[in-house]
C-alpha cells in the first residue's frame, strides 16, 4: 500500500540517480523533468534562506551579503522514527553530518569546487538529505535569488543567467513553486510572484509564502493577500514569521523560533482567526501532501515516458553496439560475430540478396567472349602467316601430305592468345570479389564501432582473395596450355578435304603444296578447331574461375584469418576492439541511462498505487 512516505521517497531515490547521471533538471533532460518537485523563489533578502531553515528545523544555509546560494540545492528530508539529526551530501556518501555548521560550510566548498571562489553561478546542482524526527518528507530546490543589479566581482550578465536558470525549474509542467516575498514590500513588485504569474498564470503550481510580517509598518497588515484578494492563487497563500537577524546572530533556537512564530498567530488580532494555516510547520506539512497527490497523478505519465526511453535507449544501443565483455573470451566472441556478420553480408552480394555479385556473371557472359572475339586469329591465320609456319616448320624437308608440324604450331600460336582472356577473366572477377568486400564491411552495421577491426578484416579477406586469384590464374592458364598439349584428333580425321581440281583424287604435288588455295584450306581447318577450342573454353574457364575465386570466397574467406585470432592474447584482441572515444563515452552514458530508467521503473512496479 502507497503512503505518502514511500511515494516522496521513491522520487526521492529517482531524482538522486537523476542526479549522478547529470539529469538534473534546467538542461531538458527528460526523466527529472517529469519527477513533481518543488523550486523554492524568491528575491534576495525576501526570507527564502530562514523559510528553509524553519521547514528543516536546523541552521545549515551559508549566509552574507550578495548572491549566497549561487547553485541549485536539492534538499530531500527524510523523517525517522528516532534517533539524531544528520546531513549527507550527494559528492560525499560516505559521511555523515551531524554537525549543521559543517553542513553549512560544505555547501559553501562545494559552490566554490564549481563556480571557483568567485561570484559565479552554475545550474550544476548540490544534492543534500536530512534525515530527522522532526521533519515531513519533502524534496525543495532551493534556487540562487533573483536580483535586479551585479555586485562588485560579477558580470553584467548575472541578473539575467540568474534568471534563466530559475525559469530552467520553474516553467516545467511538473514544478510546484514556492513563490516567497516579503510581507513588507508591494506584492505587485515580487521578483517571485512576477515570474510565477509568467510561467503559471493560472496559479494551479505556486503556492505563495508571505515572510516577515512581523516587520510590517504598524497598522498594516496582509491579509488582502493572505485571504487572496490581492493576488489569487489556486492554493492558499501561508504566512511565515522570521528569526530576526538579532535572533540568528544569537543563534535563536530554530524550535524555540517556532513557538514564538505559533504564538504570534495565535495571539495576533489581525491574523488569529488564520493561525491554524500559518507557520513553517503548517508549510511543510502542506507540501508535502502536496507533493504526494500531484506523485499519485503523475505517476501513470512517468510509467509511460519511462517505456519509451528505455525503448529508445535500446534501439539507440543496438544501432550503435552493445557493451563488449572485458574479459578475452568475450572480446574474441565478439570478433567473431562481427566476422560472421561480414562473411554474411558479403554471401548476400554473391547470391544476389544484395546487388553486385551480377557484374560476375557480366564477365562471363560479355566480357569474356567480347575479349576473345577481339583476338588477332584472323591475322594469325592468314594465307601469308600460314605459308611462313608452315615453311618454317618443314624445315629443309618439305612436308610430305599434310603439314602436321606447320598446323601444330598454328594451332599452339592461336591457342596462346586465349591466356590474355583467361587472365583478365581471372583479375576481372577478383577486382570485383575486392570490391565486395568492401561494400561489405560498409554494410554491416556491427562493424561502424570498430574501424581496426574492419581494417583487419579487409586485410585479411583481401589476402584471401589474392590466393584464391593466383591459384585460379594458374588453372586457366593450364586449361589453355592442355588443349595446346594434346589435340582433338577425330576432328581433323572427320575433315573431309576437296581433291584439287587439276590432281583429280590424289594427293597435291610438292610442287602445289604451298599454293594460296592449299594453305587457305589449312588456315581454314585451323580456325574451325580453334573455334570449337574457344567454345570449350568459354565454358571451362568460368567454372574454373568460380571453382577457385568464387566458391573460396564464399566457403574460406576468412579461414585463416579465424586461426590467427585464436592465438592472440588479450592486449591484442583489445586493440582489434578500439572505437572511436566518443561513441565509448555514448555508450556508457546510455548505458548508465537505461540502468536508471531500469531500476526507476522496478521502483514504481513494487509500490501499490492505490491505497
Amino acid at each position: 500500500m502507497a503512503t505518502m512516505e514511500s511515494l516522496i521517497g521513491l522520487v526521492n531515490k529517482i531524482q538522486r540517480a537523476c542526479t549522478v547521471l547529470g539529469d538534473h533538471g534546467g538542461e531538458g533532460l527528460s526523466l527529472w523533468e517529469a519527477l513533481p518537485s518543488v523550486a523554492v523563489v524568491g528575491g534576495q533578502s525576501s526570507g527564502k534562506s530562514s523559510v528553509l531553515e524553519s521547514v528543516v528545523g536546523r541552521d545549515f544555509l551559508p549566509r552574507g551579503s550578495g548572491i549566497v546560494t549561487r547553485r541549485p540545492l536539492v534538499l530531500q528530508l527524510h523523517k525517522t522514527e528516532g534517533g539524531s539529526d544528520y546531513a549527507e551530501f550527494l559528492h560525499a556518501p560516505k559521511r555523515k553530518y551531524t554537525d549543521f555548521a559543517a553542513v553549512r560550510k560544505e555547501i559553501a566548498d562545494e559552490t566554490d569546487r564549481i563556480t571557483g571562489k568567485t561570484k559565479a553561478i552554475s545550474n550544476i546542482p548540490i544534492h543534500l538529505s536530512i534525515y530527522s524526527p522532526n521533519v515531513v518528507n519533502l524534496t525543495l530546490i532551493d534556487l540562487p535569488g533573483l536580483t535586479k543589479v551585479a555586485v562588485e566581482g560579477q558580470q553584467e550578465s548575472i541578473v539575467q543567467d540568474i534568471e534563466n536558470m530559475v525559469r530552467s525549474y520553474v516553467e516545467k509542467p511538473n514544478c510546484i513553486i514556492l513563490a516567497i516575498s516579503p510581507a513588507n514590500q508591494d506584492i505587485a513588485t515580487s521578483d517571485a510572484i512576477k515570474l510565477a504569474r509568467e510561467v503559471d498564470p493560472s496559479g494551479e503550481r505556486t503556492f505563495g509564502v508571505l515572510t516577515k510580517l512581523d516587520l510590517m509598518d504598524q497598522g498594516t497588515n496582509a491579509l488582502d493577500v493572505l485571504e487572496g484578494r490581492a493576488y489569487r492563487l489556486q492554493h492558499p497563500w501561508v504566512g511565515i514569521v522570521n528569526r530576526s537577524q538579532a535572533d540568528i546572530n544569537k543563534n535563536v533556537d530554530i524550535n524555540f523560533a517556532r513557538r514564538k512564530e505559533r504564538e504570534y498567530f495565535e495571539h495576533s488580532p489581525e491574523y488569529s482567526h488564520l493561525a491554524h494555516k500559518m507557520g513553517s510547520e503548517y508549510l511543510a506539512k502542506l507540501l508535502s501532501q502536496h507533493l504526494e497527490v500531484v506523485i499519485r497523478q503523475k505517476i501513470p505519465s512517468i510509467i509511460a515516458l519511462i517505456n519509451k526511453t528505455i525503448d529508445e535507449i535500446n534501439a539507440e544501443l543496438d544501432r550503435i553496439g552493445r557493451p563488449i565483455g572485458s574479459d578475452g573470451g568475450a572480446q574474441l566472441y565478439t570478433i567473431l560475430e562481427m566476422c560472421r556478420a561480414f562473411d554474411k553480408v558479403f554471401k548476400e552480394h554473391l547470391e544476389g540478396g544484395r546487388p553486385g555479385g551480377d557484374r560476375i556473371y557480366l564477365v562471363f557472359d560479355h566480357q569474356l567472349p567480347a575479349a576473345m572475339k577481339k583476338l588477332p586469329l584472323d591475322r594469325h591465320l592468314s594465307t601469308s602467316n600460314v605459308r611462313k609456319v608452315v615453311s618454317e616448320a618443314d624445315g629443309y624437308q618439305p612436308h610430305l601430305i599434310a603439314p602436321e608440324q606447320g598446323i601444330r604450331r598454328l594451332i599452339d600460336g592461336s591457342l596462346g592468345y586465349f591466356k590474355g582472356p583467361a587472365e583478365a577473366t581471372v583479375d576481372a572477377v577478383h577486382l570485383i570479389l575486392k570490391e565486395l568486400v568492401r561494400k561489405s564491411i560498409a554494410a554491416t552495421l556491427e562493424l561502424k564501432r570498430f574501424p581496426s577491426l574492419q581494417s583487419d578484416i579487409a586485410a585479411a579477406a583481401n589476402n584471401s582473395l589474392e590466393r584464391f586469384r593466383d591459384e585460379s590464374r594458374k588453372t586457366v592458364v593450364r586449361l589453355v596450355e592442355m588443349e595446346s598439349t594434346y589435340l582433338t584428333v577425330e576432328f581433323f580425321r572427320k575433315l573431309q578435304l576437296e581433291p584439287e581440281k587439276n590432281t583429280g583424287n590424289q594427293p597435291a604435288s610438292n610442287s602445289d603444296r604451298y599454293t594460296d588455295n592449299h594453305l587457305r584450306r589449312i588456315g581454314s581447318n585451323v580456325t574451325a578447331y580453334v573455334g570449337m577450342v574457344c567454345d570449350t573454353l568459354k565454358n571451362s574457364i568460368p567454372k574454373a574461375v568460380v571453382h577457385f575465386q568464387v566458391r573460396e570466397a564464399k566457403r574460406a574467406l576468412l579461414n585463416n584469418f579465424y586461426v590467427q585470432i585464436g592465438k592472440r592474447e588479450k592486449d591484442q584482441l583489445s586493440a582489434m576492439l578500439d572505437e572511436d572515444p566518443a561513441l565509448m563515452s555514448r555508450r556508457e552514458s546510455l548505458s548508465k541511462r537505461l540502468q536508471l530508467y531500469k531500476s526507476a521503473r522496478d521502483d514504481i512496479d513494487s509500490v501499490a498505487w492505490n491505497r
